[in-house]
């Protein structure tokens, strides 16, 4: 007997909420993820019978977790109505704590941003930037119409580990004072959501992988360049994070410097590009994008510090693909911005360092990476969630 069957025919009464809820969750999962169908169309995928298709779309229903869609008009037969999940259901929130912008974003559960804002990051404490992040999430749900105990889920993006014993984030160098233990349980209290926090690599990486040019990769490494750097890695749909969190912490590899051993954080990143600049005669007030604009005009100068960085961010990438041998190596961060100048550069001097030369591309999402990263990981979240509060309730 098939599975699917055998859950149409189970009649224990002890288990037939569980069976309901296991048959209403199949279906959702599957309007979820191909799209709005009919009811006989859903007991053929499924295996279920018609009358159990029936019953739990209407449970759903009921529960506001599906909706009519509209009909379709088959050939033969009477026109069958369409159902879909109703993405109004819940919401998540996904927020991005950098060094120079915060950006916030309200989501429904299929994943489209109904409001988002990003701000200048002027806070000079933890505590300043902690209150930074609470009224921006406020602001942004208070202007996308939403009821805030419709926002179920949150995920914050941040440089650095997040310990989860601690209850503090380690790492984050360019954030002074973002590690203070109770920062985020303080988020969470004054937010009044749910709240987990992830490494700003990682979720770039997942972001590039359900929204951007990662779609469909075995295994790609997104390098985060911008005030720091690092790496998020997806193999199979699926972040690998290492033994303790501290996977893709390329920032701390070993690099030769010129006085004395640096790391290579200090080599490749927008700080490294502006010091290079210099170094090659620029002057001024000067930032890693004038360096690139810069470079687009001619400046020779600003073309020698380019194809520097070209040639140590080559570096990283034949790091990595020694050590995961990827299919695909995405290049973000706020020097991705400018990987129309970079490919190049590194792209030969890759071929100088390693016979292992991965597909390199630009990042598609570009600064809503980490952003769009963080809905994707509390939507997977959010939606456990409202499936469970609304079939208890209903």
């Amino acid at each position: 007997m098939p599975a699917s069957d055998a859950v149409d025919q189970q009649e224990q009464p002890w288990n037939r909420r569980r069976l309901r809820s296991t048959n209403e969750r199949l279906l959702l999962d599957r309007l979820r993820a191909a799209g709005a169908a009919s009811r006989a169309q859903l007991a053929r995928e499924t295996g279920l019978s018609k009358p159990t298709v029936s019953s739990a779309l209407a449970s759903l229903a009921a529960a506001g977790l599906v909706h009519e869609v509209g009909t379709h008009a088959p050939e033969r037969g009477r026109i069958a109505v369409l159902y879909a999940p109703d993405p109004a259901a819940g919401y998540a929130l996904g927020i991005d704590v950098g060094r120079s912008w915060l950006r916030v974003a309200v989501a429904d559960l299929d994943g489209s941003v109904v409001a988002r804002s990003e701000v200048r990051n002027r806070a000079r404490s933890s505590r300043a930037m902690a209150d930074l992040v609470v009224t921006t999430a406020r602001q942004v749900v208070a202007g996308s119409g939403v009821a805030p105990d419709e926002v179920v889920h949150a995920v914050v993006g941040t440089p650095g580990v997040y310990d989860e014993k601690q209850h503090r984030v380690r790492y984050a160098m360019h954030l002074p004072g973002w590690g203070r233990a109770g920062l985020f349980d303080r988020m969470r209290e004054e937010l009044g959501v749910p709240l987990e926090v992830h490494n700003d690599a990682n979720l770039a990486a997942l972001g590039e992988y359900t929204y951007g040019v990662g779609a469909g990769s075995r295994l790609f490494a997104y390098i985060l360049i911008g005030t720091g750097l690092g790496m998020g890695v997806v193999s199979d749909g699926r972040l690998f994070t290492g033994a303790h969190g501290l996977a893709g912490e390329i920032g701390f590899l070993p690099w030769p410097g010129q006085q004395k051993p640096e790391r290579l954080e200090d080599a490749v990143s927008g700080v490294a590009v502006v010091e290079a600049a210099r170094r090659f005669g620029m002057s001024g007030q000067l930032t890693a994008k004038a360096v690139f604009d810069a470079a687009r005009r001619g400046d020779e100068a600003a073309v020698q510090a380019v194809r520097l960085e070209g040639e140590r961010i080559a570096h990283t990438v034949a790091a990595a693909a020694a050590v995961l041998d990827p299919d695909l190596v995405v290049l973000g961060g706020g020097v991705g911005h400018s990987v129309d100048l970079l490919l190049k550069p590194v792209r030969d001097h890759l071929r100088t360092l390693t016979p292992l030369r991965p597909r390199i591309a630009p990042s598609r999402l570009g600064e809503d990476a980490v952003l769009l990263g963080a809905v994707a990981t509390a939507l997977g979240t959010a939606r456990d969630v409202v499936f469970e509060r609304r079939s208890a309730a209903s």
